[in-house]
């Protein structure tokens, strides 16, 4: 069950990374990854594919 954890956390902190150098504010709250900011809008209004995500259409 360890593993599985550290695995976990491992994920969402080279989530929270990629979404950083995306130039998006991100971090970690529990089993959270939190991305906010003015980052996160620029790329949300430039990238379809991202703003997609959230529509389940990928």
């Amino acid at each position: 069950m360890a593993l599985l954890e550290a695995r976990a956390a491992a994920r969402r902190a080279r989530i929270a990374a990629v979404l950083g150098d995306m130039g998006v504010e991100a971090v970690v709250e529990g089993e959270d990854v939190r991305a906010s900011g003015a980052g996160l809008m620029g790329r949300w209004w430039r990238d379809r594919a991202f703003r997609d995500v959230g529509r389940g259409q990928i």
